[in-house]
């Protein structure tokens, strides 16, 4: 990069009297691929905010272009997961008993949970998945992670466009064991946009320290869906967290309680279903999650920036 530069003529008798002494001050330059200042970095990648979303759009746009219902698939996937879950889960394990309007609750897990692991998975290997192009290009490389993130919202659109219209038609047909609460839009609707945007710092943060993970050893993207299972089955995809109060493990209902993604299912669920407001500590945890992720999320990921796109 260019230094600022200072030319002095210096007068003598000598010979070289008439030479111009140029003097390079090196104080601002930095040693090529090193990691930049943090705030350095930020302005770096507020620099290329253009680059961040034309990517983002031109990768939604041709996603799914080789199959023969292209995009359609963004919302049949969940609609298909979601159909799965209920023949399995509310009608062969029944697990569904006791929740009321428990077709709207599991639209909401299913389309919900698939945005968020998608994200965060995608993100996780953001950075091992693309060497060629953080070798060959100089850029901040934490641009990949958050186009991955900002390519999963883009592309989630249409499937919660979908997750609504279906809980506003479906949401509330009676099952067995389960009462039926009419479902209506109200204003309380417009909680889903804090929330998600909320559930996106989270997942931004997350993806953030995953990629330096999978970057430096690739078996934790191996773990990662070992992790997503985890949060499966303490999210309350499904089935009622007063599953585990019932039988005594009270611990368990501590751990969805301060599980992220939980607390965006319970506020969305509340918000959409029983037209009210989900407990207040789910927003103070969800809130929590979102601004700690992101920071964290991001200082670890730039500690580790000159480690990106080494030959190993």
């Amino acid at each position: 990069m260019a230094a600022p530069t200072t030319e002095r003529a210096e007068e003598s008798e000598d010979f070289y009297d008439s030479r111009r002494i140029a003097q390079l001050d090196g104080t601002s330059l930095i040693r090529v691929g090193a990691r930049p200042g943090l705030f350095r970095y930020i302005r770096e990648i507020w620099s290329f905010r253009h680059f961040l979303y034309y990517d983002s759009h031109s990768r939604v746009s041709t996603a799914n272009s080789t199959d023969s219902l292209g995009r359609s698939w963004m919302i049949l996937n969940p609609i298909l997961m979601g159909c799965a879950y209920f023949f399995v889960f509310g009608l062969l394990l029944n697990t569904g008993r006791g929740i009321d309007n428990f077709i709207g609750y599991l639209i909401i897990g299913v389309f919900t949970f698939r945005f968020f692991t998608t994200a965060v998975s995608g993100g996780a290997n953001a950075i091992a998945g693309n060497q060629k192009v953080v070798q060959a290009f100089n850029f901040p490389r934490a641009c990949l992670v958050i186009s991955t993130t900002v390519r999963e919202l883009f592309s989630s659109v249409p499937m919660f466009f979908v997750m609504g219209l279906l809980v506003l038609t479906i949401g509330d047909i009676k099952l067995d064991g389960a009462a039926s609460i009419p479902v209506a839009l109200s204003w309380h609707w417009l909680l889903f946009f804090p929330c998600i945007a909320l559930a996106l710092m989270v997942m931004l943060g997350w993806s953030l320290a995953l990629a330096r993970a999978v970057n430096a050893h690739t078996d934790v993207k191996h773990l990662i869906s070992f992790g997503t299972r985890i949060l499966f089955y303490t999210s309350a995809v499904f089935f009622s967290p007063d599953r585990w109060s019932n039988i005594g493990a009270d611990w368990l209902v501590t751990v969805m309680n301060l599980n992220p993604l939980y607390c965006v299912l319970d506020i969305i669920r509340h918000a959409w279903l029983y037209d009210g407001f989900a407990d207040p500590a789910r927003w103070i945890v969800l809130a929590s999650w979102a601004v700690g992720s992101v920071i964290i999320g991001f200082l670890i990921f730039w500690q580790g920036e000159e480690s990106y796109g080494k030959e190993r």
